[in-house]
């Protein structure tokens, strides 16, 4: 992964093991990653609200005291409503995970769980964000605006639609490879 697209990434860690926020604020921080921890969902939530939507990636823990990592979650998506949220739980269940796509997040990891389990999540958020940013260029280059009728651009909801696509073939092509790593649930 190029680290020159890493950084303009900041990430918050939640969760209330130590152990576990450091070695993810370890390896997202030699990866060029700008990284803040919190060890509850109260500071979790307060460091977002205090935030001005400056995390573009937030990982939390499903079981928090305070507040449960869904609270963190939709505070992540109202403080930047294009924040990609990773749950993270010890405690996976249908339900949870089905709450957590529900409100917006991006993957659902099961502990334990790699760190080349993040990497991929990362790589696809890059990538994502790479095309998001070459589809604002390609509009603004031809003049115009997202709404603008005939216009041979993509609306927003056909540029969802297609990086929905491509992540798919991702996942393909990565289970393919022997890649591990879990389905990953998309933001709508």
């Amino acid at each position: 992964m190029p680290p020159e697209s890493l950084l303009r990434i900041e990430a918050l860690i939640v969760d209330d093991d130590d152990a576990v926020r450091e070695v993810i604020a370890s390896y997202f921080t030699k990866l060029g990653i700008a990284v803040s921890g919190a060890g509850d969902g109260r500071t979790a939530i307060s460091a977002l609200e205090r935030s001005q939507g400056r995390y573009t990636v937030v990982v939390t823990d499903l079981s928090l005291p305070g507040a449960d990592g869904l609270a963190v979650l939709k505070a992540a998506r109202q403080a930047n409503p294009s924040c990609y949220v990773v749950i993270v739980t010890g405690y996976a269940s249908l339900d949870s995970a089905i709450s957590a796509v529900r409100l917006g997040a991006y993957d659902y990891l099961t502990k334990p769980f790699s760190l080349g389990q993040l990497d991929v999540i990362l790589r696809r958020i890059v990538d994502r964000e790479a095309l998001e940013r070459e589809n604002r260029s390609l509009t603004k280059a031809e003049g115009l605006s997202p709404s603008s009728p005939g216009r041979p651009g993509l609306s927003a909801t056909e540029l969802g639609d297609r990086l929905t696509r491509i992540e798919s073939a991702l996942s393909r092509i990565e289970s393919a490879l022997g890649t591990t790593s879990l389905a990953s649930p998309h933001r709508r």
